[in-house]
């Protein structure tokens, strides 16, 4: 399963998911389900998640049991 955290720096940033969706040109309906886990997002929408918020993708997205 992929675990993200991209909720928390949503928050962290003040950003709502519509926010988030407009700057990666997505629906929140899919950054919803992204938070949700129900979606695991193509690399190209992950890397333009993590530069959003300026961190690696990894900092985004881990396959959940890694460290």
């Amino acid at each position: 399963m992929l675990y993200n955290s991209v909720r928390e720096l949503r928050a962290r940033f003040r950003l709502t998911q519509q926010d988030l969706a407009d700057k990666v040109n997505v629906t929140r309906q899919t950054i919803g389900l992204i938070e949700k886990g129900d979606y695991a997002p193509s690399i190209t929408l992950a890397l333009k998640i993590s530069h959003v918020f300026g961190v690696s993708v990894e900092e985004v997205f881990r396959l959940e049991g890694e460290s």
